[in-house]
């Protein structure tokens, strides 16, 4: 018997690592960067995987309109919107969905905002997820690390399965000198925060880890199974905390699938810089833009020009209400930036 697969897409965000491009109300999945928006290319990932359904999207108030806008541009149809009235990261959110599903559906957990490369490999890489998940267990995914990355939590792999290996840890986004260690090591894998399991698993292994986390979700779940469903206001009073935190990091049923699908989470301007074409000169220029000795550089112009000159290495994004100059190998820097502005416009 073929399982029912339901896809679980978690479309909230602030809008801040591709900021000012992105922004909270338009976070950088509505948007078209690599030549259709992030969340569309997500609708149709599991296309040809047998039992396959229409997908649950979980989501905030702010950006309903743009999921059923891009859902409806992609002829793609969805079986729920699960409407949060406030984020509360990844663990409540599949708390919801798993609550709303049959118990032995398999929920694929993705992310709206990352990119696949390779469609065929990563399809292949989820049949073997979900044959494994109807097992029991819980899987993650993680890609080899092609650099020493700060931006990224790691998986440890531990003993090595049929088609896997049990995790044998996770690890934190780490400091610059910790990353070069686990790089060097050889046996940890960027997590890609995808996950597959079934329902019923999920919400055994939350209620064991984090009774609580299940209770006060429940809670705020209306009754209806379809459609748009608006979780009640006392979702707001549940602590935010992430999928990894909660269950999986505390499980001993969790299983990592190595991938190589040429995947990114386009978590910053140097993951922009690295998925797009690149000039003789190795810049990205975008827009109106007038370069003169310029080299390694992504340049946007968003509403007028830009004229850069002598310069290297560099991110800088023109937009109608704000510009951003930044080495590029220091794109982690924009969520600081985004924190300081706001910090600076409320003391004014």
């Amino acid at each position: 018997m073929i399982p029912i697969v339901r896809p679980v897409i978690l479309s909230g965000g602030a809008g801040t690592r591709l900021w000012p491009l992105s922004t909270e109300r338009r976070p950088k999945q509505f948007l078209d960067l690599l030549g259709e928006p992030l969340f569309e290319a997500t609708l149709t990932r599991l296309r040809g995987v047998e039992g396959v359904r229409p997908a649950t999207v979980v989501t905030g108030a702010d950006h309903l309109s743009a999921v059923e806008e891009v859902a409806k541009s992609a002829s793609v149809g969805l079986d729920t919107i699960v409407i949060e009235p406030v984020g509360r990261n990844t663990a409540p959110a599949v708390v919801a969905a798993a609550l709303i599903s049959d118990p032995e559906d398999i929920l694929v957990v993705l992310p709206s905002d990352h990119t696949i490369g390779d469609p065929a490999a990563f399809r292949s890489a989820m049949e073997r997820a979900i044959s494994i998940a109807a097992g029991g267990a819980l899987v993650v995914f993680g890609t080899k690390p092609t650099r020493p990355e700060t931006g990224y939590g790691y998986i440890e792999m531990g003993e090595p399965l049929e088609s896997g290996f049990r995790v044998a840890r996770f690890k934190e986004k780490p400091d610059v000198a910790e990353a070069e260690k686990l790089f060097e090591e050889g046996r940890h894998l960027w997590n890609c925060g995808m996950f597959v399991f079934t329902a019923r698993r999920l919400l055994e292994e939350t209620r064991q880890h984090d009774p609580d986390l299940v209770e006060r979700v429940a809670a705020s779940v209306p009754p209806e199974r379809s459609g748009r469903l608006f979780l009640a206001p006392s979702f707001a009073e549940v602590t935010p905390i992430s999928i990894d935190h909660a269950v999986m990091e505390k499980t001993d049923r969790a299983v990592v699938i190595p991938i190589d699908v040429g995947w990114s989470d386009v978590g910053s301007w140097q993951s922009m810089w690295e998925l797009s074409e690149h000039d003789k000169a190795g810049n990205v220029l975008l827009g109106n833009v007038t370069a003169i000795d310029v080299n390694d550089s992504y340049v946007l112009a968003g509403s007028r020009m830009v004229a850069i000159a002598g310069v290297e290495g560099l991110v800088v994004i023109e937009t109608p209400h704000a510009v951003l100059v930044l080495p590029r190998d220091r794109a982690q820097l924009v969520r600081d930036l985004v924190a300081r502005s706001a910090t600076d416009r409320a003391s004014d």
